[in-house]
């Protein structure tokens, strides 16, 4: 008789760790089958979900929201809210895609709130960029509700909703009708995000149509043009292997805000690429990249609110 043993959850994880390393190679394009990977090994102890929340009538957008809860009920101890935008070139991308952000962080504490926000070429960036706005003051309007406090929320993207996070939080005309500004908000946290990629060229056809062909438009578009000294403080996550994003965008940010001496944090990873980058925040890959360990450092180093119970969890005594 032949015995099949069963790997151990532990050597299971990093199994399946090791073949969605691979998947991201291989399979880029399957992007279903790979996201439907890295949520499978999700645990939702310790999180409760609100999905499908219509933030914007008008134009059918929804969210979902990931909230710490304590004994199967959300916890009433105040928590910071993060408002993640999702990339995929401003033309793709779904919010459920991406439950893995929302519950590696609220099962340390922190509520997450994962809108989706129109595309090209449905729309061009004033449309998104006003989606982005719209799902943050919903946040702000709602965060009493959700046990947190208006400013005590983050903004973070990756990718191309690194440049819409990193928008929201330099160029204050989009929180503007609002009744808000950039340094409202408590920081910003960009993964290989896209901050400064002017000139456009020639063949990048979806991008020219989406931020245009004149300098003077796609000037509207770069993040690192808009840093007047008045940003929240900001932490930069970037690969140094990402052949996406050019590293050169988070070092161009960083320039322009220690320039200005503002509060900016940049962290190179050696060799990570662009995906890769995010997908550490997944449970069988947060051996590859620090980015959840850091995320959560910045957060606890700059909410506004220092007598928060119970802290965030440290990551390590976290499976």
């Amino acid at each position: 008789m032949t015995l099949r043993r069963t790997p151990s959850p532990l050597v299971a994880q990093y199994l399946l760790g090791g073949l969605l390393l691979a998947s991201i190679v291989l399979l880029g394009g399957c992007r279903a089958t790979l996201f439907a990977g890295l949520n499978s090994t999700d645990q939702h102890r310790g999180i409760a979900q609100q999905r499908n929340i219509v933030f914007d009538a008008t134009h059918d957008l929804a969210l979902d929201v990931y909230l710490p809860e304590h004994d199967g009920h959300p916890t009433t101890a105040q928590a910071p809210i993060v408002v993640f935008f999702y990339g995929g070139d401003w033309t793709h991308g779904k919010r459920q895609w991406y439950r893995f952000v929302g519950t590696a962080l609220a099962a340390r504490g922190v509520i997450v709130v994962i809108p989706d926000y129109r595309k090209y070429p449905l729309v061009r960036m004033n449309g998104f960029m006003q989606d982005g706005a719209r799902a943050v003051a919903w946040a702000h309007a709602h965060a009493v509700a959700l046990g947190s406090d208006p400013c005590d929320i983050f903004v973070m993207g990756h990718s191309a909703g690194g440049q819409i996070a990193a928008l929201l939080a330099t160029d204050p005309r989009w929180l503007s009708p609002y009744g808000m500004k950039p340094h409202d908000l408590a920081g910003f946290i960009g993964l290989a995000g896209v901050y400064d990629f002017m000139p456009i060229p020639a063949y990048e056809k979806d991008m020219l149509g989406t931020f245009g062909r004149a300098s003077a438009d796609q000037a509207q578009a770069q993040p690192v043009l808009f840093v007047s000294g008045y940003e929240p403080p900001m932490l930069l996550l970037q690969g140094t292997g990402d052949h996406e994003v050019d590293p050169s965008n988070a070092l161009s940010l960083d320039k322009a805000m220690l320039a200005r001496h503002e509060d900016v944090t940049l962290k190179l990873y050696p060799g990570i690429g662009h995906s890769p980058l995010l997908f550490a925040m997944s449970r069988p890959l947060r051996d590859h990249a620090p980015t959840l360990a850091d995320i959560l450092s910045f957060i606890q180093d700059h909410e506004p609110i220092d007598d928060r119970d119970p802290p965030l969890i440290h990551p390590g005594k976290h499976s």
